[in-house]
């Protein structure tokens, strides 16, 4: 090995440490830095290589310890954990910031006529449906007629619910009627992911021991994952929705509030990607019988699995 750097840095985990918040934060904050969209596909493949290189024993020399975190989180923010695909861009959660903010802004000035709701009610669950499809846990290929069938139904369930449930506020009170949208929002989750994430329930998610040693896949693990997520996702919308309501009751809080957009969601999708730890683990007694029984013969001595839940 050849380069100014140690051979037992441990670039496959996070930087800072994963049983604290603050570690969490820092982590995901990187992950989902907005900028990193405007990478180039030859910085990506650059980072690549060094991190593709560096686990092979292969060190450029002069690259530094900081150039090679660099690296590795640029990677992670543009390649699948499971699959090492390269991920699609609005669908990367260094997207999330821009893409809600257009899609927010969008939705709260065309909201005066059927088409127009319904119209943006359908881009944005068709980005959620992206965004689900590339954040998914898991290296099972999914084929196009899965992804299909996945993608339409998760679509215009979730539209339907919305619309529906928007439609609600026409026919309570006010102060009831405010919240409708956000639990429009909390109800298109519960259907959008589950139906883009179906494959990892019916053939389950990779799950290892705490050295990143695969022991089987999960579908219990799995469930476990969509729910987590879908959990984050209705606890990152909450700050939309807060939004929502200003821009309802005070118009003129419009353009400000649009101003503050990119910080409010930034820091949505940092702290509540950052509640849960990481990675996600469950007891070896909750899989299923004989995945327990095979890791039970195997690691005898093993209580809890871990798996990526996906973002």
């Amino acid at each position: 090995m050849s380069g100014e750097l140690p051979p037992n840095i441990n670039i496959k985990e996070p930087r800072w440490d994963q049983s604290t918040f603050i570690g969490r934060a820092n982590h995901f904050f990187t992950v989902t830095d907005p900028r990193n969209i405007l990478l180039t596909n030859e910085q990506l493949e650059s980072a690549r290589k060094i991190v593709h290189d560096y686990r092979q024993g292969i060190v450029p020399p002069g690259l530094t310890e900081n150039e090679l975190w660099r690296a590795k989180y640029i990677y992670d923010s543009a390649f699948h954990p499971d699959t090492g695909e390269k991920m699609i861009l609005i669908g990367r959660m260094s997207a999330q910031v821009p893409m809600n903010m257009t899609i927010t802004g969008c939705m709260m000035t065309f909201y005066r006529t059927t088409p127009a709701v319904l119209f943006w009610q359908w881009i944005n669950q068709s980005f959620n449906a992206v965004v689900n499809y590339t954040n998914r846990s898991g290296d099972a290929p999914l084929t196009v007629n899965e992804l299909g069938t996945a993608y339409v139904s998760a679509t215009t369930g979730a539209v339907a619910t919305a619309l529906g449930l928007n439609a609600l506020t026409k026919h309570v009170s006010p102060l009831i009627g405010r919240f409708v949208p956000f639990a429009a929002v909390a109800a298109a989750n519960c259907i959008n992911i589950p139906l883009m994430r179906q494959r990892e329930l019916k053939v389950g998610i990779p799950v290892t021991d705490e050295n990143g040693n695969r022991l089987g896949e999960s579908a219990n693990a799995a469930k476990q994952a969509i729910t987590q997520v879908v959990v984050s996702r209705i606890l990152m919308a909450a700050p939309g929705m807060a939004i929502y309501f200003s821009t309802q009751r005070f118009p003129w809080m419009s353009a400000p509030i649009q101003v503050g957009l990119v910080l409010i969601l930034t820091s949505a999708c940092v702290i509540t990607l950052s509640f849960l730890p990481y990675p996600s683990s469950m007891s070896v007694t909750s899989l299923e019988a004989e995945l327990q029984a095979k890791i039970q013969e195997s690691h005898p001595e093993l209580r809890r699995i871990y798996f990526n839940k996906g973002l």
